[in-house]
């Protein structure tokens, strides 16, 4: 059939197979042209929670081609059936497996929902079949709602925190910049943001594997958050958002202080474009106009470069700021560029949009996400949208 984008808000309905992997195979070949690590004691066998777009594919990929080391990812993906096509976290899954297993490198897959009881008893059982043990835990979970252990149901939601706030967002495809105001959330969603987004489910993934003796001692984990500018902290760093992720950094401390000696990091990346960056009002033109300012200094980075320089200069060992965190927003935070994107913040809108903000690199950016405006895809010509992955199971 032949695939094209049919894109609604922050979400594209279709992905391309071709395309995903093309986009895949750019980031395992950007990796294979760094100089492989030569660090001690960089992990050999990684479990991937999240695995399957954004930072979770990148750190696979850049886990398995920096250092060599065997993965098993978790996704919640869907596969094409003929007449409509799989997301693009399935096809991207199907791309890593094909060239993972090409190059001699072990990755194999579950397919369920991270949250539950099923899908960690599986992830364990092949842990244990295959490896004995993992010995690190990459936890890149984005989920819009979590169900309970006795079906009760969570959903995450996108507000402030105390009052609503007013600033300017842009619609990417009409290229309108416009105000946008976002309501306080209630008690209940703030708790339920917490409980979908923060460290709950990361801690319980760490605790079941400690008790299946599936983790090595002194094993790593990492998990990522975002601060931002102050332009985005009343509904992200100060909102619902930022609430989870307080609680993914106490959750943090508190796994590294339990038996097992696992150490556990939050690591704060760039802003980029994903789903769930798309989804919060004010960020895309954030976003948009920090690309611009980073692309002209020449610092801009993308999800596999993010994810290679964590694993080439920010963990092994770990590089901490004054309260315990991974810092890879150094070059978005910089005071340089900050001070630049305030200026033009201040001054965007419709008439000098494109003049000061990268609105067509945000686009191609979220396409690429599902396979669409990659170099050397012929998007005219008919694609079997069935591919599978070897070796799922879930």
């Amino acid at each position: 059939m032949i695939v094209t984008p049919k894109i609604r808000g922050f979400i594209c309905t279709t992905a391309h197979p071709e395309g995903c992997y093309e986009n895949v195979r750019s980031q395992i070949e950007y990796v294979k042209s760094q100089p492989k690590l030569k660090i001690p004691d960089t992990p050999e066998k990684v479990l991937v929670i999240g695995a399957s777009m954004g930072y979770g594919l990148a750190s696979r990929i850049a886990a398995a081609y920096s250092f060599n080391a065997a993965t098993i990812g978790v996704i919640f993906d869907k596969k094409g059936d003929g007449k409509r096509t799989g997301t693009a976290g399935w096809y991207n899954t199907a791309a890593f497996e094909k060239i993972a297993h090409t190059d001699g490198i072990y990755a194999k897959t579950i397919n369920g929902d991270a949250f539950s009881d099923k899908i960690k008893e599986k992830t364990i059982s092949l842990i244990k079949k295959d490896s004995g043990k993992v010995d690190a835990v990459i936890y890149s979970l984005a989920a819009p709602r979590r169900t309970g252990s006795i079906g009760e149901v969570y959903t995450s939601c996108l507000k402030t925190i105390g009052e609503e706030y007013t600033n300017k967002t842009v619609d990417i495809n009409s290229r309108t910049v416009y105000n946008v105001t976002i309501p306080p959330a209630t008690d209940e969603e703030i708790a339920h943001t917490v409980k979908v987004m923060g460290g709950e489910d990361w801690k319980e993934w760490i605790d079941r594997l400690l008790k299946a003796d599936a983790i090595t001692e002194n094993a790593v984990t990492i998990a990522y958050s975002y601060i931002g500018p102050e332009i985005t902290h009343p509904m992200y760093t100060n909102g619902t958002i930022g609430q989870a992720k307080n609680h993914l950094v106490k959750t943090a401390k508190e796994i590294t202080g339990e038996p097992g000696g696992i150490k556990a990091f939050v690591s704060v990346n760039k802003a980029l474009v994903t789903q769930s960056s798309s989804a919060i009002p004010v960020v895309p033109l954030y976003i948009s106009i920090l690309f611009k300012v980073m692309k002209e200094k020449g610092i801009h980075e993308g999800c596999i470069e993010q994810m290679h320089r964590l694993f080439a200069e920010k963990l092994f060992p770990p590089v901490l700021d004054e309260s315990g965190l991974i810092r890879l927003d150094d070059l978005e935070m910089r005071q340089d560029v900050q001070s630049r994107v305030l200026e033009i913040w201040n001054t965007v809108n419709n008439d000098n949009l494109e003049e000061y903000a990268d609105a067509a690199g945000y686009l191609n950016d979220f396409e690429e996400l599902f396979g669409f405006g990659i170099k050397g895809v012929d998007y005219g010509k008919d694609t079997a949208v069935d591919g599978g992955i070897e070796s799922i199971d879930g």
